[in-house]
């Protein structure tokens, strides 16, 4: 006969089950304890930490390390005469044969100059294929890597007749997007406008006096005076150069390797320095 087995009840004593609730308490208490004091620990050395930063901003701040923009101190004679009033006008420097060395000389005779970066780069694509970029990159093969260097082109301008272009390379995008802008501010010049259109001549300046040209490498481009209302028919980028020079009706013809925009843009501006080397009466 197979043994039958009976449960034995268990006698529990009636302090046991208040004694185990004391005992979680207890150790609840104990946890939100520690929960709390790592938690003030953490609020102080959070506190610590943005004390140092804001330490560390103020220092920068008084330094002029972090894009704070600080007095101009010029260096050269030029932006001395500028910064002191002896020179107001931006012409009185492009008639002499003095040279723009600071670029806050512009900022401060020119200071409602627009900004545009041309797009002289391609980004990968599938297949070979891509889209237009404003940086062009390459690489150098070393023994330690790759070298890559990123290169842009940008363009500024008053739409009122000044106009100045910047090529520069940097390892980084930021460094050579400033050192375009500042080196297209060092190259600014004017140039003239007019109405040279015999279907129009409304004595506006909307377009240019005569035809002119550029070369640059392979490309050159040619411009021709328009009627007004005709609008910008050039290349894309050559149209961005001409919109920030404040020109809106111009015809335009193009020779050579046009798919090289570095080249492109440099006849252009070539072009329209040669506007600027007879005079007018």
């Amino acid at each position: 006969m197979p043994e039958i087995r009976r449960s034995r009840k268990v006698e529990k004593h009636p302090g046991e089950d208040e004694a185990k609730e004391e005992a979680q308490q207890e150790s609840l208490e104990i946890e939100e304890k520690q929960i709390k004091s790592a938690g003030e620990v953490k609020e102080e050395v959070y506190e610590e930490d943005v004390e140092k930063e804001n330490k560390e901003e103020e220092k920068e701040s008084e330094s002029g390390i972090k894009g704070v923009e600080l007095e101009w101190i010029p260096k050269t004679v030029l932006g001395k005469k500028v910064n002191s009033g002896e020179i107001t006008d931006i012409d009185q420097i492009l008639k002499s044969p003095d040279r723009i060395m600071e670029p806050q000389i512009v900022d401060k005779l020119l200071p409602n100059l627009e900004v545009v970066l041309l797009n002289i780069g391609q980004a990968k694509g599938k297949f070979g294929g891509g889209k237009r970029n404003i940086w062009r990159q390459t690489q150098k093969k070393t023994k330690e890597g790759n070298r890559i260097k990123f290169a842009t082109f940008a363009v500024v301008g008053n739409k009122n007749g000044y106009v100045g272009i910047g090529f520069a390379k940097a390892k980084e995008t930021v460094p050579a997007r400033e050192k375009a802008i500042r080196n297209a501010k060092l190259n600014i010049i004017k140039i003239p406008r007019g109405c040279g259109s015999w279907d129009c001549g409304c004595g506006e300046e909307h377009s240019i006096p005569y035809k002119t040209s550029g070369k640059s490498s392979s490309v050159k481009v040619e411009l021709y005076p328009a009627p007004k209302g005709t609008g910008i028919l050039t290349e894309s980028e050559v149209k961005k150069i001409l919109d920030v020079l404040g020109i809106t009706d111009v015809y335009s013809k193009t020779y050579g390797q046009t798919k090289t925009k570095i080249n492109v843009v440099k006849a252009c501006f070539d072009a329209l320095n040669n506007l600027s080397r007879f005079k007018r009466k």
